[in-house]
This record gives structure tokens, C-alpha cells and sequence, in this order.
């Protein structure tokens, strides 16, 4: 004899319920979806039953019966020339963070990867419904595709920098001020000729790029483009950037151009430091290295690595917030997280 599909084992409990509770399979069916047609007590004796029998509801065809989606699409642009990888410290802790508020929220996450060249392609998910929701994780160069989805009303959120002319609702950090407090400190402990590491084509560098303009005016230090060095979000470049920096210096029997590195990523800080000691350039004595994010390797780098707190963990909540404002018709403005500067030993100040 065959075995039973779960469907049909499906059949055969909401039988027993029926028959159990004395009423119709079909009143069975409708108590279970929610249906008010079935009063209250009868609905809450049926799912005592079924609770009993250890019935399942099939939560897909369910969602397909009432024409409700609860899946949010939570997406990682994949850019081919950075190349850097949804393994990137960064990201895993972000779509852990968003999956938590997700599962808080009743949702499903559909985890997804688009190219960053074509960021507006993420509105196939939402026009095929399976998402009822987008949440993008970084607006990369196309500030432009973004507002256009805005614009033919899909309900998408993206975690990044404000921009002028903006239509879709933006939560990040405080990019600005981020970039201010880094350069403020390495200022505070004697740096002058700070080498900044990013590219600052992407909205949230360009950001903490204007913070350490900022910072180096209010101290009456004149900004050099000269020691604005890009670097993709990848684990080579750094490392590269760093090597051929110093190479060079040495080749022309120059003296060091930096004492001290502000990179736009942990992940980027950690590598610089890398390239800087197997350049014979100790860290912090010759160069003070201040990262971006707070990533819990940061911690355990050696030296453990100065940085600034992005709030990550806060982030889901606010994204998941603002995304089912959105999907209720509410419009919603740019959200700005506060950041904060973390003290080790990479800058050359004791954290105490």
C-alpha cells in the first residue's frame, strides 16, 4: 500500500477534527484560516482539537487562499569588480540581524543577491509576489534605480546614506559623524597626514570621506586628495593598496606620506595592518589604524582594532520598522542611527 502524501494526511485530521468538534470538514477549513464566518468558541474548540492531533496548517497554500505574502526579500548586491562576498563580516551579521526581526515579526526572509549595476532588477521579486516586501543592503552607484523603484511605488528599503533628491526611504548610520569622530581622534593622538582608504563613489564612503574633510579643517589641517586612496570592499585590495604605497615610497627614497590610516571597513583595517608589518611599519607606532563597523573580530585583531560602531543590531529593527510602515501606505523619511566611536590599542590610545 502506498504511503500517504502529507495532503492526504492533512484530510484525514481535519476529518477527525470534524467529526470530534460535530461540525462540517468545511467549517473545519474556515476555523483554521481565521474565517470569521465561524464564531469565536467554535474556532477556539477546533484549533484545541487540532493542537491535540498535532495538525499542521499548510501555511503556502494558506497564503495563496487569502492572497498574503509574509516573505520579505532581504537583498545583497553583488558587485563584480569589488567582488565582495555575502561572506563579508559586515552582511553576515546584517541579515542575522534583519532575520531576527523578521522572525519577531512573523515574517519570512527570502535571502537574495542582485549585480550592483542593475540594483532596479530586484523589483522582479516583488512583481512575481514573492516578496511583499524588499529590503536592500547598500545602494551601491545607482542612486537612480532606487528612486525609480520609489517612484513606481515598490515597497523597498535600503540600508545606506542620505542623498539629495531622494524618494525611497534610506536607513543607516551616521556616515557623517562617523567620519568626524575617526579622524577627530587619530587628530587627538598627534596624527596629521592621515591616509584615507574607501571608495568613495559609494554613498556611505563619500559621507564618512566629507566627515574627515570636516574634521581635518576644524583642525586646521589642509585636506591632500593625494592620501585618498581607493579601495574596493574586498579582501585583496587593501592589502595591495598598501603594498604598492609603500613600495613606492621606498623606490623614490621618500619619506612616509601617513602616519596614521582611516579605512572604511573593518575588514579593510584589518588587511592594511597586515600589509603595513610586512612592510616593516609598526602598528600604532608609525601608523595609528582606525577601522569602520565594529565587527566582533575588530576585538581580536592584533592590535585589537580602533573602529567605529555602526548599530548594526538596531538596524533590523528599524529596517523591518520602516519597510511595514511603508507596505501600510505610510510614507516614511530617511532614518539616521547614531555611531560611536570604540578605543584599542590600534591607534595608540589605551581603551583603559
Amino acid at each position: 500500500m502506498p504511503a500517504q502524501t502529507a495532503a492526504e494526511r492533512r484530510r484525514l485530521q481535519m476529518a477527525d477534527i470534524a467529526r470530534l468538534a460535530g461540525v462540517s470538514v468545511s467549517t473545519v477549513s474556515r476555523a483554521l484560516n481565521g474565517s470569521t464566518l465561524v464564531n469565536e468558541e467554535t474556532r477556539q474548540r477546533i484549533g484545541e482539537l487540532a493542537r491535540s492531533l498535532n495538525y499542521t496548517i499548510n501555511e503556502s497554500a494558506k497564503n495563496l487562499r487569502l492572497q498574503r505574502n509574509q516573505t520579505i526579500a532581504v537583498v545583497v548586491p553583488y558587485d563584480t569588480h569589488a567582488r565582495q562576498h555575502i561572506s563579508d563580516p559586515f552582511f553576515l551579521s546584517m541579515v542575522g540581524s534583519l532575520a531576527d526581526a523578521l522572525t519577531d515579526r512573523g515574517y519570512d526572509m527570502l535571502l537574495s543577491r542582485v549585480d550592483a549595476e542593475a540594483l532596479d532588477s530586484v523589483s522582479a521579486l516583488y512583481d512575481a509576489g514573492r516578496a511583499t516586501g524588499i529590503v536592500l543592503i547598500g545602494q551601491w552607484r545607482h542612486h537612480d534605480q532606487l528612486n525609480a523603484l520609489a517612484a513606481r511605488g515598490v515597497p523597498v528599503v535600503v540600508w545606506g546614506g542620505q542623498l539629495p533628491q531622494q524618494l525611497y526611504c534610506t536607513v543607516g548610520g551616521d556616515n557623517l559623524l562617523g567620519g568626524r569622530l575617526a579622524t577627530r581622534h587619530l587628530i587627538s593622538q598627534g596624527r596629521r597626514r592621515i591616509l584615507f582608504l574607501g571608495d568613495a563613489q559609494l554613498p556611505e564612503v563619500a559621507l564618512r570621506l566629507a566627515g574627515h574633510r570636516q574634521a581635518l579643517e576644524e583642525a586646521g589641517i589642509a585636506f591632500d586628495e593625494s592620501r585618498v586612496c581607493t579601495v574596493p570592499f574586498e579582501e585583496e585590495g587593501a592589502e595591495r593598496a598598501i603594498a604598492e604605497r609603500v613600495v613606492a615610497e621606498r623606490v623614490l627614497a621618500q619619506p612616509p606620506s601617513f602616519d596614521a590610516i582611516f579605512a572604511c571597513s573593518d575588514l579593510i583595517a584589518i588587511l592594511a595592518m597586515r600589509a603595513l608589518r610586512s612592510a616593516s611599519r609598526r602598528v600604532p607606532e608609525d601608523v595609528a589604524v582606525v577601522g569602520y563597523d565594529n565587527i566582533t573580530l575588530a576585538a581580536y585583531a592584533d592590535p585589537p582594532l580602533t573602529t567605529i560602531h555602526q548599530p548594526v543590531a538596531e538596524a533590523g529593527v528599524e529596517l523591518v520598522d520602516a519597510l511595514t510602515r511603508l507596505m501600510a501606505g505610510e510614507p516614511q523619511p530617511p532614518r539616521v542611527l547614531p555611531v560611536r566611536l570604540v578605543v584599542r590599542d590600534s591607534s595608540g590610545a589605551r581603551s583603559g
